[in-house]
């Protein structure tokens, strides 16, 4: 360990003595490498991270597509990516995710037990609490760095979801599930009441609980309600149980959040989770944009992460829409990491500004092959310049001889 947090270390340009301090105080987490990739840390004081959703579906199953959106994905600049899987032979892209990917895998090992239970029994109700504990132990055994877990979505949360119906309901799958769980077998989230297997597994297999936000927002309307803030207080608690007994957790955030609540939503889960590492989606900040959503998600994301945010899990532009595209993760990963480096900024990174500088001076020199090296995106940038001139051109095509730099050189 003490070899890897040196190395995490210097990559994120911070002491080894303060990153021990983070992990020890459980203000960061080490996700762990997958077998042809390095291990990846997120949390306070280091770079913002970004996460790619990706897996089948039950109307799309083709694991080949799966692992193009992988490559894309890690070519993009993704720090990890979850299999998000519902379609197919579940183990096999699973495993063979985790085989090729160069970065953490995550995973939500409820999604395991339900589309099990719908195919042997025909219905996710008749699941059991060992079928959901063994998806989790599934998961660990093939290699899973970090897992989504709905362990906050107790009786009493969703009791504020009756006296108070939402515009959405309950949008995550997981979520809606055990919520749909509990109301058939009227018993209590058994994710939630034996807690403590959760955690040994995730021990044994050294596994980054993910304690997840089933009952997030789903509408800008349903933002910071009572069932949001009670399972973040449940969360909270949650983590704290985990930290003693030695596992590493992360806290999954919202969802669909107007701008003037962002601040103070990830100021309340840091004072009530204890600064642990904050994962969110998004947030999404309007309803309105089917098509552009991984614009509206860089939008809060990076309002997010300059108030502490640490993780941002990125949205694409078939969001609400389908399945995405290779191109569709592409772009998603590259406007999350926009965002990232945004909040990377207002958070005082050094490496950040540096690489703003370096790019500012090359556009004050014209420097078009440095412009070209420097962006976010070389190859979108390179094919979209050259739609209007070649590269070695003096000038934009905006501009022309009439180039504001050239005028000042």
């Amino acid at each position: 360990m003490n070899i890897l947090v040196e190395e995490i270390a210097s990559e994120e340009r911070i002491t080894p003595e303060t990153l021990k301090d983070k992990l020890n105080n459980s203000r960061a987490v080490i996700f762990k490498a997958p077998p042809a990739g390095k291990a990846v840390a997120v949390g306070e004081c280091l770079r913002v991270k970004v996460n790619a959703n990706i897996g089948t579906s039950p109307d799309l199953v083709d694991e080949d597509l799966e692992l193009l959106k992988l490559e894309a994905a890690i070519k993009a600049g993704a720090d990890a990516v979850m299999d998000l899987s519902t379609g197919g032979n579940l183990r096999s892209i699973r495993k063979k995710i985790v085989k090729e990917s160069a970065v953490p895998v995550g995973s939500v090992p409820i999604y395991e037990a339900i589309v099990k239970s719908l195919r042997s029994l025909g219905s996710a109700e008749k699941m059991t609490a060992a079928e959901m504990l063994d998806a989790i132990r599934l998961h660990g055994e093939d290699g899973i760095s970090f897992v989504t877990v709905h362990c906050g979505v107790t009786q009493s949360a969703i009791e504020h979801l009756k006296r108070k119906p939402r515009v959405c309901g309950i949008v995550s799958r997981g979520g809606s599930f055990i919520a749909r769980w509990m109301r058939s077998n009227e018993k209590e989230n058994p994710l939630y009441e034996r807690y403590d297997e959760v955690l040994d597994i995730c021990k044994q297999y050294n596994m980054v609980l993910s304690l997840g936000d089933g009952l997030r927002p789903g509408a800008i309307a349903d933002s910071m309600d009572a069932a949001q803030v009670e399972e973040l207080i449940t969360l909270g608690d949650l983590n704290r149980r985990a930290r003693a007994k030695g596992v590493q957790a992360i806290i999954e955030g919202p969802g669909h959040v107007p701008l003037n609540q962002i601040a103070s939503q990830i100021m309340l889960q840091k004072q009530l989770c204890d600064n642990a590492p904050f994962y969110v989606l998004g947030p999404l900040v309007t309803d309105i944009a089917p098509g552009l959503d991984h614009i509206t998600s860089a939008i809060g994301g990076a309002i997010a992460a300059s108030h502490g945010a640490d993780f941002l899990c990125y949205v694409t532009p078939s969001e609400h829409l389908g399945l995405p595209s290779v191109e569709d993760v592409k772009m998603g990963v590259l406007a999350a990491r926009v965002a990232g480096h945004a909040a990377d900024l207002a958070r005082g990174r050094e490496d950040a500004w540096r690489w703003d500088n370096q790019m500012s001076r090359a556009r004050k020199e014209r420097n078009w092959t440095e412009q070209l090296r420097l962006a976010i995106s070389p190859e979108l940038a390179r094919n979209i310049r050259a739609k209007t001139c070649s590269e070695d051109h003096e000038t934009c095509t905006m501009c022309g001889d009439l180039c504001a730099y050239k005028a000042d050189s």
